[in-house]
């Protein structure tokens, strides 16, 4: 009778030590909540982590700011850096969309319902969006320089999808706070952002 012929052992060392940094390669998910002190959900919170040898590239799929009901839709966008943003005017009058205080600056001109303009962000920064025309509307645009974000839902809760291993450092942004960072690792489980 023949027996199978069995690995040596340097053989199985091998073979666990691939299976160990392949498992270790996995990528993870980022699931966290952004809260203000006393615990309530800070919603349209800006989360990002840095990608420093993340290939460059605009996200895809469309990306719209939307106007409508003299409002700015969402009232948060976070994009990657050179992504192309279409800003359809759905309203029932005029709007003059510009942005000239810092991150992006254009102004879009005047255009009517059912036109639309693009603007493409092309460097990481906040732009503050404003109407020439309606000064009670306002929208952020936040540009990132990695293909890791995400915006916090109404509830405060996010999720990052695809995170390399290894530590990485975050960083957060809300309307009217000061920015936050850390870092944060698979092994640190959710990440919880407290804003003062």
């Amino acid at each position: 009778m023949k027996w199978p012929v069995c690995l040596s052992a340097t053989a199985l060392v091998c073979a666990a030590g691939w299976a160990v940094a392949t498992f270790a390669q996995a990528p993870s998910v980022l699931r966290g909540r952004a809260q203000t002190a006393d615990g309530k959900p800070a919603a349209a919170t800006v989360v990002w982590l840095d990608a420093p040898n993340a290939p460059a590239g605009p996200q895809t799929g469309r990306v719209v700011l939307d106007q409508r009901n003299l409002m700015f839709s969402p009232h948060v966008l976070v994009v990657r850096v050179g992504t192309a943003v279409d800003f359809p005017n759905n309203d029932r009058v005029f709007h003059n969309v510009f942005s000239f205080r810092d991150g992006k600056k254009f102004d879009l001109g005047m255009y009517p319902v059912g036109a639309m303009r693009r603007v493409t962000f092309d460097r990481a920064g906040l732009s503050r969006v404003y109407c020439n025309i309606h000064p009670n509307m306002a929208a952020y645009v936040m540009a990132v320089d990695s293909p890791y974000f995400a915006r916090a839902g109404d509830d405060g809760a996010f999720v990052i999808n695809g995170v390399p291993s290894g530590t990485r450092s975050w960083h957060a942004w809300r309307p009217g706070a000061e920015d936050i960072t850390g870092t944060w690792s698979a092994a640190s489980g959710p990440l919880v952002l407290t804003w003062k």
